[in-house]
């Protein structure tokens, strides 16, 4: 077997639109395509005792051991590694279950699909089942749990932490979207303008004196102090001249703790003595240069959760522990207690395994205990100074058993320091009595405080502290997402995209928009190249500014990565053509409409999809919608638009000259064609196919029509506004014109506007695209052939697998099919073919340039016309 490539989907795709996070690998079984596992000896018996559990998998048989049912019938080999990724990703605590393996049309070669939930976990996942498979295959001996505790070790490394986790779960829960900004804890919540961003628990909304105060531990007890709260009594020390004047003060035993410190690292507690407190601030010392020493207060060790100034949750923390059986050693009872299936490696599980550390051993040796040590019969062994669930600690919920007084004390601390959310350590007897009753203090106010202690406790009420925090970021009203409008198609989606962002900046937005010639904010290119993907879709929702946005979606995104959102407003299907087959397994039209199908699929149930009503593979994917369906059409008396306006559908159609919107039998007339300078006079119908559908677009989106006019009217089409669609330069004797067209839709678009055209003499400068089929290629030149008095042959780009001799022969074969007197010649370079085809004008001649590089195209033609003015002639 080989691995041919492997890729990651993170949005809608052509596989599954619910289902964003999937793993595609493209495997070629070579040999094994004549091998299904029936002819494997044993292999039924060796996958069932490497991976017992897989009897859980139903398969296609909808029963218990179904899978293993399909093993003994015979089952190709992508098909078992499919099962053999989602079960060891399962193993590693993550757990997946929807895969998909087809055939492509190339025998032998798989589709091996599956869903994962840490992307670098995924791909691991994808080469892990096929060397198992290849063991299993061999009969050779496989080391299935070093997969697995490879893939638990980079989830910890990529996951995120559990209070993070929490709050998008939250979020996902509430259909906001949410982008991970980087690789670390920054989340940005909802798109554009509406976006919310935090870290960890801290959120946009945090104060950063408020942080600043909560760091400072000093700081933080002084003011609480002067605000009546009790507080532990104690100073900052850096030497031990301080440390002994501070003992002094309030005596034995005492607390020394980095001042800077965070989990609990490098604190000491109930020290009694001088020599101990030297150590403690050796210890402290290493973590922070200033250290805090307190007065050690006796009691149990709470944390109080405040959020938007209100008491979300209390839990009290009980430091690491092990409970004596009078038979086994510390040691063997740390094991035992690491067995428990609620603890993990990491952040995996509900609390974390407990580790031997030099705080481990110095609490032994204060006891004149060792690892080997047998407690007595339930004698309580702590193995940790802090109560941190992070070094094994547990939890138990309090929240109900909060004292009103201690409630509201903690709210206003929250508010003295000033944060969002924050954590409150207390130290007390309980908090069932007010702390100025029973002695406790608050210790200290912490800001980004972990959430996993109330999440799940090991004992008591799980809280769910992410919703109040979600309840502040987006109060009752405010929306998360952003308009969005998605266009995909063969032809014409720069020029839908460009005059729907047009229409919708006139409109009053602050406008986002991506195209295959650049990334826009407010007709601003921020990055210039094809920009069709999912990475410059999720460039427009990240930025701030933007509040609407109109994206362009291009095949090659789709099936790279998926789409860059998880859903749109208004999907727009410009056309589906001949272009790109025979590429990523798109090999008909049927292949290329499942693919552009993704984009409308995942418009939301109550908006728009907006169809070609002239295009069968539109109509048939309408089919299949749960949205509304709109339809667009050059013939107001097409029988798809008559019959959808009989139902009471709504359609945009040229009728009698005019752009009109039709809401069943009603009709509304927006503008004449003529008068849209984009249509060139109304002689570019595949121009006025382009209005139709951007007006369509606008008007579902609730723009109002006098204002759809004045923007349809004001769009000046020009290698500004729109590089590459045909942009024509005038000069003296002759014309130039631009065009990106570069399959046999887009050419046959050109020849119909070119016979609307006056000319003494049409000369034509094209090329071929080396990944296109050679018919698509031969079929561009017939058409040329058809259009053009002359044809100049250019080729030094794209060649894409191919020679530059094979495409020109392509080409001139196409030509000679179609019109065997056509006059031709080839001028490799792009420069000099255009130099050549200008140097041949004559008094009323027209050239086109076809070009697959526009900006040079358009920077070459400028530079002639710049020379014209300046010089009067060219030379």
């Amino acid at each position: 077997m080989k691995i041919l490539k492997i890729q990651a989907l993170n949005g809608p795709n052509i596989w599954s639109i619910k289902r964003k996070k999937l793993i595609q690998m493209r495997l070629d079984l070579e040999d094994l395509e004549e091998k299904p596992t029936n002819k494997i000896p044993g292999f039924r018996e060796r996958i069932e005792a490497l991976i017992p559990s897989m009897v859980e998998h139903r398969c296609s048989e909808g029963c218990k051991g179904g899978f293993f049912q399909r093993v003994d019938r015979g089952t190709w080999m992508g098909h078992v590694i499919e099962h053999i990724a989602l079960e060891i990703q399962t193993l590693a605590g993550m757990d997946v279950g929807f895969g998909r393996t087809r055939e492509t049309k190339t025998r032998g070669v798989y589709n091996v699909v599956f869903n994962y939930i840490e992307e670098k976990v995924g791909l691991y996942a994808a080469e892990s089942a096929v060397r198992i498979a290849e063991s299993l295959i061999s009969g050779t001996e496989y080391d299935l749990q070093s997969d697995i505790l490879k893939m638990k070790e980079i989830r910890e490394d990529v996951r995120l932490g559990p209070s993070t986790g929490s709050i998008v779960d939250e979020a996902v829960a509430r259909d906001i979207p949410w982008i991970r900004l980087g690789t670390n804890s920054l989340i940005q919540l909802g798109y554009g303008i509406n976006q919310m961003r935090f870290q960890a628990t801290i959120t946009c909304k945090t104060s950063n004196i408020a942080v600043d105060i909560a760091c400072d531990k000093e700081q933080t007890k002084r003011m609480l102090d002067a605000a009546s709260i009790p507080v532990a009594k104690g100073s900052i020390c850096v030497d031990e001249e301080d440390l002994e004047e501070t003992i002094k003060k309030i005596g034995y035993p005492i607390v020394i703790k980095p001042l800077d410190g965070n989990h609990g690292k490098g604190a000491s507690i109930n020290v009694t003595n001088w020599e101990d407190a030297l150590d403690g601030l050796s210890y402290a010392k290493k973590y922070s240069r200033r250290v805090i020493v307190e007065r050690f207060i006796t009691g149990f060790d709470f944390r109080v959760l405040v959020i938007d100034n209100k008491v979300i949750a209390a839990a009290q923390r009980v430091p690491a522990h092990v409970v004596g059986d009078g038979q086994h050693s510390i040691q063997w009872l740390i094991d035992e207690t690491n067995k428990d299936p609620r603890r993990g490696y990491g952040h995996e599980n509900v609390l974390t395994e407990i580790t031997v550390d030099r705080d481990t051993e110095e609490l032994l040796e204060k006891l004149n205990y060792t690892l080997d040590t047998v407690p007595a019969h339930g004698e309580i062994v702590f193995l940790k100074s802090t109560a941190n669930l992070s070094t094994g600690g547990t939890s138990i919920d309090v929240t109900d058993k909060m004292h009103p007084e201690n409630v509201f004390m903690s709210e206003r601390i929250s508010r003295v320091i000033g944060l969002d959310i924050c954590g409150i350590d207390i130290m007390a007897e309980n908090l069932t009595e007010p702390l100025k009753e029973n002695g406790g203090v608050i210790l200290e106010v912490n800001a980004a405080p972990g959430f996993r202690m109330h999440l799940a406790p090991a004992e008591g009420l799980p809280r769910n502290v992410a919703s109040p925090v979600i309840d502040m970021l987006y109060p009752p009203g405010k929306p998360s997402r952003i308009p969005i409008i998605a266009i995909t198609g063969t032809n014409g989606k720069t020029t839908t995209t460009r005059l729907i962002a047009h229409i919708v900046k006139n409109n009053g937005y602050r406008v986002g928009f991506t195209t295959s010639d650049g990334i826009y904010i407010q007709n601003h290119m921020m990055e210039k190249g094809d920009t069709t993907g999912p990475i410059s879709a999720e460039y427009i929702l990240k930025d701030p500014n933007v509040e609407f946005a109109v994206l362009e979606t291009a095949r090659g995104g789709i099936l790279r990565s998926g789409l860059g959102f998880s859903r749109c407003d208004i999907g727009v299907i410009t056309n589906i053509q001949e272009d790109h087959l025979g590429i990523s397994d798109i090999h008909d039209l049927k292949d290329l409409s499942r693919v552009k199908s993704v984009v409308v699929e995942s418009v939301k149930k109550d908006g728009w999809a907006v169809l070609n009503g002239e295009d069968e593979n539109c109509l048939e994917i309408a089919k299949s919608l749960d949205c509304n369906v709109a339809l667009f059409s050059m013939d107001e008396n097409a029988p798809s638009i008559t019959e959808h306006c009989r139902k009471g559908g709504v359609a945009c159609v040229y009728e009698n000259g005019f752009v009109t919107i039709k809401k069943g039998e009603w009709k509304f007339r927006v503008e004449r064609a003529t008068h849209i300078p984009l249509t060139m006079n109304g002689k570019a119908k595949f121009m006025i196919a382009n209005v139709l559908a951007a007006t369509l677009a606008s008007y579902l989106n609730g723009f109002k029509t006098e204002d759809i006019k004045l923007s349809l009217t004001t769009f000046i089409p020009g290698a500004a506004q729109t590089p590459g669609r045909m942009n024509i330069f005038e000069f003296s004797k002759f014309k130039v014109m631009i065009d990106f067209a570069h399959n046999p839709n887009g050419y046959r678009g050109i020849e119909e506007f070119l016979s609307t055209v006056e000319a003494t003499r049409k000369i034509g400068i094209i090329s071929g695209v080396g990944d296109r089929r050679d018919e698509d290629i031969k079929e561009c030149a017939r058409i040329a052939a058809r259009m053009f008095d002359h044809v100049v042959i250019r080729q030094e780009k794209h060649l894409r697998g191919r020679t530059e001799q094979e495409i020109i022969n392509l080409i001139v074969e196409g030509l000679t099919e179609a019109n065997t007197g056509i006059t031709y010649e080839i001028v490799a370079l792009e420069v000099e073919a255009i130099k050549h085809a200008i140097l041949l004008a004559e008094e009323g001649t027209f050239i086109t340039a076809l070009s697959d590089v526009i900006d040079n195209a358009i920077d070459i033609v400028q530079n002639y016309l710049d020379m014209e003015i300046e010089q009067g002639t060219i030379d």
